[in-house]
């Protein structure tokens, strides 16, 4: 897979922009502040429909426009593709793919592929579980779409679950509890389907992650990724009917994959409270080669690795460290500090002001 171009038309900082990629290595130089994360963020909205930033898609058209446009030329196994998206704030955009308007903005994922890494890496291992959800998902997805439908389905159950849940006021009429059983079944069928397909990918994950911990870290240590769900034990159906009691009275659903996180300890000790930062960093970037190595696996396609200035949380023996090891493939870096000793791009664009040039 090789992005060859792109185009921003009000999209972020960018009234127009025209870039185009090596098949290798492409760097994106400039101070803080310059755009370089809003290129980088265009390529993974086309990949993926959504700011790897979080931030909605008001944010992502400029101020005054009325919306944003991109626009990608790739090539993949041979193919020439073209994917356009038109972003506007109320999220009622377009997507087309060559030429030919999707149905649905699902049917985009998969045509291509991208691995990000960022400097917000750390909260997969400092922060809540909800960061570590939505790796997992985000993974499942890259390495076969289809499950997009599964995390789509759970956020429309468990909105409709809530909302039932809050209207009982904390009584259980029979009215209350004959449709609680309704969207209790819809969520065991989906919240089951989606935990097993997670544990699984956490047993693919585990040789890779083992392994790049080791070469981002320099040295060996024992790594392990453990999914956590209580739950399992019984069976959601089980788990549901015993938290009845306490979620009618909190109004919200309290068992399920929504609820549950990954575990990830270094040498037998939780790594979210026990690792030192030094090796938070290097569990973090692991996580995302190993994600990348196991959907390169899946599908036979490096998905494009996008390097936000991660360099700038690294230091030079872990900044080597990641470069001597990324996997074979396209490469986007940005850098607001320059390039580490050893980088040799392709070509390099230097950013200011909003103005690129190519050097």
């Amino acid at each position: 897979m090789h992005l060859q171009r792109l185009w921003l038309s009000d999209f972020r900082s960018y009234t127009t922009a025209e870039l185009t990629f090596a098949p290798g290595l492409t760097a994106l130089l400039g101070a803080n502040g310059q755009g370089k994360t809003n290129i980088m963020e265009a390529v993974a909205y086309l990949a993926t429909l959504s700011s790897f930033r979080g931030a909605p898609n008001e944010a992502l058209v400029r101020r005054g426009a009325a919306g944003a446009v991109l626009r990608a030329e790739a090539e993949r196994e041979g193919r020439a593709l073209l994917i356009e998206a038109e972003i506007t704030p109320s999220g009622r955009g377009r997507v087309q793919i060559n030429r030919h308007r999707l149905a649905r903005t699902r049917d985009l994922l998969g045509a291509l592929r991208v691995s990000v890494f960022s400097p917000d890496d750390l909260e997969l291992v400092k922060g809540g579980p909800a960061e570590r959800r939505r790796y997992l998902d985000e993974t499942l997805v890259a390495r076969r779409p289809a499950a997009d439908v599964l995390r789509t389905d759970l956020d429309r159950i468990l909105r409709q679950r809530n909302a039932l849940l809050k209207q009982a006021g904390g009584r259980l009429t029979p009215e209350i509890d004959a449709t609680l059983a309704v969207w209790d079944a819809k969520l065991v069928e989906v919240g089951e389907a989606l935990a097993e397909a997670r544990a699984a990918l956490i047993e693919d994950l585990a040789p890779s992650l083992a392994g790049a911990y080791d070469d981002v870290a320099g040295r060996p240590a024992h790594v392990l990724a453990t999914y956590e769900a209580p739950w399992r034990a019984t069976g959601l159906a089980a788990a549901l009917e015993a938290a009845r009691r306490d979620e009618l009275r909190r109004g919200t659903s309290l068992v399920g994959p929504h609820r549950d996180d990954l575990l990830l300890t270094i040498d037998d000790l939780p790594s979210r409270t026990h690792a030192s930062q030094g090796e938070q960093r290097s569990l973090a970037l692991a996580l995302r080669l190993a994600a990348h190595r196991v959907v390169t696996e899946s599908t036979g396609t490096p998905p494009i690795l996008l390097l936000d200035d991660v360099f700038s949380e690294l230091d030079p023996d872990r900044s080597w460290a990641l470069l001597t090891h990324l996997p074979l493939g396209q490469t986007l870096l940005s850098s607001a500090t320059g390039l580490p000793p050893g980088t040799t791009p392709e070509q390099i664009y230097r950013i200011e002001d909003g103005s690129l040039r190519l050097s």
